[in-house]
């Protein structure tokens, strides 16, 4: 994977970028740079475009652009706000959502190219000289690609043009198709990308494999109503010998007694299959100081979750107005690492959500959720108090100095050497930010919770219950009843055990309840958000380009 991820990247940068141009006056076949004529005709040549959309997935969902991916995933819904409350940073939804914002146009021209160069290699394979069988998993591979981009659009946008060829020069006739037939586009893509992909246990740590196509057919089967198919594909992936829930203690920091399993899934290094974790459907992979590997061990921008959704501790002043604290972040459970208070939980997620089983769910352990700071300035008289029970001079002025937050948005103890300012004292350089571990796309106890909705759904709420139990079982929460189960239940347990993981707005969006739930747990932006916020603004520049043909823009924009 390593090296088929560096060839990608040089190869997509050459491949995607200079063959529109060279087509244009070239007849003949190039022989000393890529072109399409060239670059589409060995299984090599295939699989250099794969991992090309391998990359572009990890970069739109954890790359270097912090306006666009956590606060486009996590940010102004039920689970998260923006701590400073600002209108920047998707903090308020008439400023930041809006036609020309630069994070609506890059997630609606990221995920098209993702379909475009989809569509290059489904529309080039047949012509290769391939065996037919890598024919069958190349195309069952692009295919997932194109119908996992669709799936972003559709539950941002609604029903967007549905593109399914290569596209040789510019198009300006483009038409919506409706939201229907672009989830049932999806549905077709997914079951051929299940039928094509190879097994779980014959793929390489950060490739997709049949069940997460199955995982994907049975999201789209519930959005389409079709629960019975749901169900049925949710358990391919959940019956399948080669996963199960992590319920045991397993990886490097085994040997740390006062943790628990939940808190092993985010440890650097157990997020892949091949170090024993059997939860793990798709991950993206994350490798310090290699080529293409996204990270770089002396800090960066690229993966920021620790950045945003940690507090700047390190700025509090003690009690009495003096310096608090060391003026670094830290590498423990007291700091985090170098946080600068973006974004917050909020107290649906931090409070409401464990008070009917605070003590048991080990979700809720303080060192899954750390709920304390203690003041780091020796020199302080208050060195080594609480902040929480004798506040922060600064901190009560400004309370995004400080705030709860989930420890899986890092990696506390565990930074790489080279972001040390002063490892004997676990203090950090300026430069850290990043999370260094790889980061889950899909987990099994999201199969879980997912056939889970499709049985309440289709009225079977003791199914549902069991699997929801499931999950909760292994983080030793109480188990709940037939009737407790309902959606809404769902979406609750999916913020425990999901947050900062699932993509939370597209959930919302997907279920037709990020409005409501705004409203009901966000205080920063329950009043800004509008009945039209239930769909993103198509970008305006796309609209005023499609100069043949009428995109209309959604409902509230125009």
């Amino acid at each position: 994977m390593r090296k088929n991820l560096i060839a990608g990247m040089v190869g997509a940068i050459m491949l995607f970028t200079t063959a529109c141009d060279e087509q244009k006056f070239l007849n003949e076949v190039p022989l000393d740079f890529f072109s399409l004529e060239n670059s589409y005709k060995t299984a090599n040549d295939y699989e250099r475009a794969l991992t090309d959309l391998y990359a572009r997935v990890r970069e739109i969902n954890f790359g270097i652009a912090e306006n666009v991916n956590y606060f486009a995933h996590f940010q102004a819904t039920d689970i998260a706000k923006h701590a400073r409350g600002d209108a920047d940073r998707f903090g308020d939804y008439n400023v930041w959502l809006v036609p020309t914002n630069n994070m609506v146009k890059y997630h609606w021209e990221s995920w098209y190219k993702i379909i475009s160069n989809s569509n290059t290699i489904i529309s080039r394979i047949e012509t290769s000289d391939i065996a037919d069988t890598q024919k069958q998993n190349i195309t069952g591979e692009a295919k997932f690609f194109r119908a996992y981009a669709y799936r972003y659009l559709v539950y941002l946008f609604g029903g967007v043009p549905l593109i399914l060829e290569e596209v040789a020069s510019p198009r300006t006739d483009l038409t919506r198709a409706s939201r229907e037939a672009v989830l049932q586009q999806i549905a077709l893509d997914a079951e051929e990308a299940s039928r094509s992909l190879p097994s779980i246990n014959q793929v390489v740590d950060g490739k997709v494999s049949d069940l997460v196509a199955f995982h994907l057919l049975s999201e789209t089967y519930i959005t389409l109503g079709r629960y019975d198919d749901a169900i049925a594909a949710a358990t391919k992936v959940i019956n399948d010998p080669h996963v199960q829930l992590m319920k045991n203690r397993f990886g490097a920091r085994v040997a740390e007694t006062d943790k628990d399993v939940f808190w092993d899934l985010f440890q650097r290094g157990n997020q892949k299959r091949s170090a024993g974790n059997t939860e793990t459907l798709w991950l993206a992979r994350m490798e310090p100081d290699v080529p293409g590997g996204l990270l770089v061990s002396s800090g960066g921008s690229q993966n920021c979750l620790e950045r945003y959704a940690v507090p700047a501790g390190w700025t509090l002043t003690d009690p009495d107005g003096k310096t608090g604290m060391n003026g670094q972040g830290m590498s423990d459970y007291n700091m985090g690492g170098r946080g600068v208070s973006f974004m917050m939980n909020t107290d649906y997620y931090l409070y409401d959500l464990w008070e009917s089983d605070w003590n048991n769910d080990i979700r809720n352990a303080s060192h899954n959720i750390v709920r304390d700071v203690k003041y780091t300035n020796r020199a302080s008289v208050w060195y080594d108090s609480s902040a929480v029970k004798y506040p922060s001079q600064n901190g009560k002025l400004q309370p995004w100095r400080w705030y709860p937050w989930p420890s899986k948005a890092t990696t506390p103890g565990d930074h790489p050497d080279e972001l040390y300012a002063d490892k004997a004292n676990k203090i950090l350089k300026a430069t850290s930010g990043s999370t260094y571990r790889d980061m889950y796309i899909l987990r099994l106890a999201e199969t879980y919770l997912l056939r889970a909705e499709a049985y309440v759904l289709r009225g079977e709420k003791a199914q549902a219950a069991n699997d929801v139990n499931q999950v909760r079982s292994r983080s030793k929460a109480k188990a709940i009843t037939a009737g407790e189960v309902t959606l809404e239940f769902l979406l609750d347990e999916r913020a425990r055990e999901l947050v900062y993981e699932e993509h939370r707005r597209i959930t919302l969006h997907r279920m037709g309840v990020l409005v409501e739930r705004v409203r009901k747990y966000n205080d920063l932006n329950q009043d800004d958000i509008k009945d039209f916020h239930n769909l993103w603004p198509i970008p305006n520049t796309d609209i005023e380009a499609n100069k043949d043909a009428k995109i209309d823009q959604n409902p509230g924009y125009n």
